[in-house]
């Protein structure tokens, strides 16, 4: 793709766009609220299908278990949103990492995604928004490296440029799978971790004050954020990250009032946990910083909107 077109397709989306998101759903306590915000901004997105990908670390006993279980956390909020009608479309993602950056992981999450991809265009792309390791995205675009042209790829993985390392979960879990997204055709909007949208923290009284009593789907979120955060914090003056809903945030903030961007030349994720820059490679999206309030409360008014 030539440098305008690249431009061009990097641009907000200012109308209703098509949409899947991917997710590793109960590796965190995040991925639901982002979960929840796809669903409950119609005027902005076409949910088209939702994938669970791989996670290995305590709450999963290697990266098949953490995608089943992701699996199932995004049935178990489907149910909660009153969205059954999405089950059909939510599909099993990738059972491992990549192995190299030209063997893709097989899975029902990849097909789909590969189906969608190439019945849109670069005029009018699939967005694909993930939020955990990248490997069926990447999968998707080894086996079929032509669909790549038509998607935006909003990636929260990574730290910001200026950290000194890029050991973020969503990046380290499969490095692999993130050269192959920033080497690939798509556009490609990063949104770094620590240095970015690390200041997406919320507090126990703005849950309760904001989502306690209000549907069951607010109550789940609310109540299983504090039982996480007292888990390994009680008696202290806790926030918990809320990383994941700026990816939706970009989509939804058709105004630029809560997602900063600017346009950059993509670095590539080396192995040596450290990013490799040259000014020839292609452009991207590049998010450096959120409006923390305005996010959380187009957010909250969404989830307790009668």
């Amino acid at each position: 793709m030539n440098d305008f077109d690249m431009l061009k397709q990097l641009q907000r989306p200012t109308g209703k766009v098509k949409m899947v998101l991917d997710t590793d759903a109960y590796n965190e306590i995040d991925d639901q609220f982002a979960i929840a915000y796809a669903l409950l901004a119609p005027e902005k997105i076409d949910l088209q299908a939702i994938y669970a990908a791989p996670f290995f670390n305590t709450r999963s006993q290697g990266p098949e278990d953490g995608m089943e279980r992701s699996y199932n956390e995004i049935l178990k909020l489907l149910r909660l949103a009153g969205r059954e009608d999405m089950i059909s479309k939510t599909f099993k993602g990738s059972r491992g990492y990549l192995k190299d950056e030209k063997t893709p992981v097989e899975s029902p999450a990849v097909e789909d995604l590969i189906e969608k991809a190439r019945a849109a265009s670069p005029e009018a792309p699939l967005y694909v928004v993930a939020i955990g390791a990248i490997t069926n995205v990447a999968s998707a675009f080894i086996k079929a490296p032509e669909v790549a042209k038509n998607t935006v790829v909003v990636w929260l993985g990574g730290h910001a440029w200026h950290w000194p390392d890029t050991r973020e979960f969503n990046m380290m879990q499969d490095v692999a799978a993130a050269r192959v997204i920033f080497d690939s055709e798509a556009a490609l909007v990063q949104l770094p971790c620590m240095g970015v949208v690390s200041q997406c923290t919320v507090t126990r009284p703005e849950l309760e004050y904001w989502l306690k009593g209000k549907n069951p789907l607010a109550d789940y979120l609310a109540e299983n954020t504090i039982a996480e955060a007292e888990s390994y914090a009680a008696g202290t003056a806790w926030s918990r990250a809320i990383w994941d809903i700026t990816t939706v945030a970009w989509i939804v903030d058709t105004e630029k009032k809560i997602v900063c961007d600017r346009i950059e030349r993509r670095p590539i994720p080396e192995y040596d946990d450290h990013y490799g820059f040259d000014g020839r490679r292609p452009w991207m999206q590049y998010v450096w910083h959120i409006n923390r309030d305005a996010l959380f409360t187009d957010l909250f008014t969404r989830l307790t909107r009668g």
